[in-house]
């Protein structure tokens, strides 16, 4: 088991569009990190445009298990907004604030691949990552910015991946330091409303089991055990809260911790 400190690995950063307000430091935080020598990846999401979008162009949004099921028409949505709109948009403000972001997606390189579900349509529900193009980019001293569209396994066609499983399957491909999932909540609740410091495996069976935790939270935890279990420290925490990202790397007490 690794110590509370993630030490000079790679840090895997999980951006949801919901965590990235006007007054928001997680970029910034990000771009600090970068700039110390650390080897920083940014996987975001960007679920909430999307669902934008769709409703503009007359479409429906669904949900199972707090992943987005995706149609062959909505696959053309959920790709020009996640790899174009939100992927450019956060590579030119890591730009702006002084990084030299890059952004991908995870067809470039074949960096995600995964089956395609049997109950959702054209989404990757069980990603794997080949880290070889990531390792190129940040060897070469650049920040990549990863999008999370994948490839089927058999690559007949692009999927729709949840992000924070991407993030946890790009942790454990890189051997991550730290896996920091950003949210809008303060912590993991324990069923009774107050926050939770630390998260084992059994409790969050039992919660999971008691429909405590539940949609959007439940692939962040599904994501972040699988990680966990490979070594790399996993922690939940606030995105509105200034400088967390830094925090939560520098071993704060922040968040939730997986345990």
């Amino acid at each position: 088991m690794r110590s509370a400190s993630p030490g000079n690995g790679a840090i895997v950063i999980k951006i949801g569009g919901s965590t990235l307000g006007e007054h928001d430091t997680s970029l910034s935080d990000c771009v600090e990190l970068h700039r110390g020598g650390r080897q920083v990846v940014v996987v975001h999401g960007g679920g909430a445009a999307v669902t934008d979008w769709q409703q503009r162009l007359g479409a429906e949004a669904a949900w199972v298990d707090g992943l987005r099921t995706t149609t062959p028409e909505s696959l053309e949505v959920v790709v020009a907004v996640l790899a174009g709109l939100i992927n450019k948009e956060l590579t030119r403000r890591l730009q702006e604030l002084g990084a030299p972001a890059v952004g991908l997606s995870g067809v470039d390189g074949r960096t995600l691949r995964s089956p395609i579900s049997t109950r959702i349509g054209l989404v990757g529900e069980t990603p794997c990552c080949d880290p070889q193009t990531l390792w190129r980019v940040l060897e070469a001293g650049l920040l990549p910015v990863l999008a999370p569209v994948g490839l089927a396994d058999d690559l007949s066609t692009t999927l729709n991946i949840n992000a924070d499983a991407a993030a946890g399957a790009v942790a454990s491909a890189l051997g991550a330091a730290a896996l920091v999932f950003l949210t809008d909540v303060p912590q993991v609740l324990d069923g009774q409303g107050a926050g939770m410091d630390c998260l084992s495996e059994a409790q969050q069976r039992v919660l999971t089991e008691a429909g405590v935790i539940a949609g959007g939270m439940l692939p962040k935890l599904r994501a972040g055990r699988q990680a966990f279990a490979e070594g790399v420290i996993v922690r939940i925490v606030d995105g509105r809260q200034p400088h967390v990202v830094r925090d939560a790397v520098d071993g704060a007490a922040v968040g939730t911790a997986l345990s």
